[in-house]
């Protein structure tokens, strides 16, 4: 079955951007000049996904703004000939259609997504965390869903991480298909340090069925009292076929300050305004 829904939770606080998320959602902190909400949607778009379904709390108003029209400012940039600007912002709001429903509580990124589930009825989907992004020939969720297409069964996405990092993530093993597929046989949430049964960690993006969402409806929360997509793909991949694809692409993991200031230098030196101050900056201090 064709994939053309996908959830993202951005129900989140982001306390480890305060004071800069304070007023803002973090998903607005913007990679030059977009914020990280928009390249992930349109890496969806261009996968062939035609509903986004975004998962949120209060103090999330700007997200809705932001795919929504502006016509004050359309306006003044129609009185100034800004032709290009106006183009740009007309795209974003006809880039999908947009669906948000509001997570009562926080009660964990499972929570979060099995609010859609009624939205999404019996179809597979694909799920992108809002921290993550990726620069890929291939967009990264395609690839997921060409080996989706391939086995027919819940596939994530997995990146190589140094194992200093690994008790930071969820970290899969299994036997390995091809060069960029295995079939996860173990799956395990921030292990400590030493006992990751790979260098491959979980990386924000997934297809999930109807059979997840079944799970997360009858899932015991940690004692958090949240409700983990994480523990439910642990627990499916017992019992049933559950893959992993190895990303072909640069992941930047956005919730972390380093990385998140990394994405702004790699996508800012492919910029065509900021690219050679850039360069010539990162020339004059020698980085």
């Amino acid at each position: 079955m064709r994939i053309t829904k996908a959830i993202i939770p951005v129900a989140g606080f982001g306390t480890r951007f305060l004071p800069a998320t304070k007023a803002q959602p973090k998903e607005m902190l913007p990679v030059v000049d977009k914020p990280i909400i928009q390249y992930i949607v349109e890496e969806a778009v261009a996968a062939g996904i035609k509903q986004i379904i975004l998962i949120t709390s209060q103090n999330k108003r700007a997200l809705e703004d932001h795919f929504d029209r502006n016509f004050e400012l359309e306006y003044r940039l129609q009185k100034k000939g800004d032709k290009k600007t106006l183009g740009a912002i007309l795209d974003i709001t006809d880039l999908a259609q947009f669906v948000y429903v509001r997570q009562r509580s926080p009660k964990g990124d499972g929570d979060a997504i099995l609010q859609a589930r009624d939205i999404v009825g019996n179809e597979p989907c694909a799920v992108f965390f809002g921290d993550d992004l990726v620069d890929a020939k291939v967009p990264a969720i395609k690839q997921l869903m060409n080996t989706y297409e391939k086995y027919g069964d819940p596939v994530v996405c997995v990146t190589p991480r140094h194992k200093n990092t690994l008790h930071r993530y969820g970290v899969i093993g299994g036997v390995s298909l091809d060069s960029h597929t295995l079939q996860i046989k173990k799956f395990v949430e921030k292990p400590a340090p030493g006992k990751a049964p790979s260098n491959l960690a979980v990386f924000g993006r997934y297809i999930i069925t109807p059979a997840i969402f079944e799970m997360l409806a009858n899932q015991k929360p940690r004692g958090d009292q949240e409700i983990r997509l994480a523990d439910a793909l642990a627990k499916y991949a017992e019992k049933h076929a559950l893959y992993a694809h190895i990303l072909d692409g640069t992941p930047f993991d956005c919730g972390n300050k380093a990385d998140y200031v990394n994405a702004i230098l790699h996508f800012g030196l492919k910029h065509p305004e900021v690219r050679d101050t850039l360069r010539k900056t990162i020339r004059a201090r020698h980085l």
